[in-house]
């Protein structure tokens, strides 16, 4: 069973689910298997916010935790980083030097006077 490191690094969490995947015979999955589950983990996170916020759900629907939804996700991420050889950590940090050039706004006067291609990307 792989062991994850006290602290880890997004580096280790990619590792651990690598070895993880071995160990309980994913690893033949996919990228495009991996995207729909993660899809459907994604619909489990909303189905279990709805609980936590007393909207309706469907009775018979087994519905997990926010938290437990959430480290399915980073699971299934990490997955599908391992099989398009993504490091999350790099690919995090190079995104987040384009978004520190960003400008961020919610008046819609600003909008309308940034460059079209600005408001796209």
């Amino acid at each position: 069973m792989p062991v994850l490191p006290e602290n880890p690094t997004l580096a280790d969490y990619q590792s651990y689910v690598r070895e993880l995947e071995l160990e309980r015979s994913f690893s033949d999955q996919n990228v495009l298997d991996k995207c729909l589950l993660l899809g459907e983990e994604i619909g489990e996170l909303f189905k279990a916010i709805r609980k936590a916020n007393g909207l309706r759900i469907d009775i018979n629907s087994q519905i997990g935790t926010a938290d437990e939804e959430l480290a399915d996700i980073l699971i299934y991420l990490c997955a599908i980083a391992n099989r398009l050889d993504i490091d999350l950590e790099a690919a995090f940090r190079r995104k987040e030097v384009i978004n520190h050039r960003r400008t961020w706004t919610t008046d819609s006067h600003d909008i309308q006077q940034l460059p079209q291609q600005e408001i796209i990307s």
